[in-house]
């Protein structure tokens, strides 16, 4: 589960990034990864929260 928490906070740190990125530069190819990333973070923050369930019924 740390190794999830880890790819989270890079995926978060990317999306930050790029958001900023198309919002102060209107950059739009930093739009498209933004939304890349949103669509990875909104993955794994759904197998974040499987593992989490499993962890608390121990």
């Amino acid at each position: 589960m740390k190794k999830l928490v880890e790819l989270i906070n890079k995926e978060i740190a990317e999306f930050q990034a790029n958001a900023e990125a198309q919002l102060v530069k209107g950059n739009k190819a930093a739009g498209a990864r933004a939304r890349k990333a949103a669509l990875a973070l909104m993955k794994d923050l759904k197998e974040f929260r499987k593992a989490s369930v499993e962890a608390a019924k121990k």
